[in-house]
């Protein structure tokens, strides 16, 4: 309804607030990042590094990429506490298993292409799937569509089971806000 009230919700995602919420973690994980790397803390320094993390963040404002999706803060505690612990558990699966068949004499692989539809809506959730398939050894998104993903797997069962997974769930759960 064109002439309805916004809720507080849509009004701190999408308004003043948000952008400026956005703004300032974007400020603080740039400033964090500078002083974890650095490992120097006298005064000049931090704030030489205080003022490029400032820089960035507005030269990031000004062209207008400091947003949900470039900055996606309101899926960060749920991917921490959730989905990041989930996917280093795939990824260590998935690399003992890419280890045995490399190490198994036979080399039992069987390459293909799968295609399959993701069920995420956004393209945050499509990125985060496509990523977390090509951070999964023996998995590479060749092609990502809103519609269709497609994926080299290195045999037919990781393949197989790339369509209705587990990790479509958890993604599109993140993304959602679920």
């Amino acid at each position: 309804m064109p002439g309805a009230p916004l809720s507080f919700a849509a009004t701190f995602h999408s308004g003043v607030l948000g952008i400026m919420l956005h703004t300032l973690s974007a400020l603080f994980a740039l400033y964090a990042f500078w002083v974890l790397l650095s490992g120097f803390f006298t005064p000049f320094l931090l704030s030489a590094g205080l003022g490029c993390a400032l820089a960035v963040v507005l030269f990031a404002h000004r062209m207008d990429v400091i947003d949900d999706e470039g900055h996606p803060i309101h899926v960060g505690w749920r991917a921490l506490c959730s989905y990041w612990p989930w996917l280093l558990k795939e990824v260590v699966k998935s690399s003992w298993d890419v280890s045995r068949r490399i190490l198994d004499p036979r080399l039992p692989i069987s390459p293909v292409l799968v295609r399959f539809k993701p069920s995420q809506k956004t393209e945050l959730g499509l990125v985060i799937h496509a990523n977390s398939i090509t951070l999964t050894p023996g998995t590479i998104s060749v092609q990502v569509e809103p519609d269709e993903f497609l994926v080299h797997a290195l045999t037919r069962e990781g393949g197989a089971a790339l369509a209705d997974s587990e990790m479509d769930r958890r993604v599109t759960a993140l993304a959602e806000g679920r």
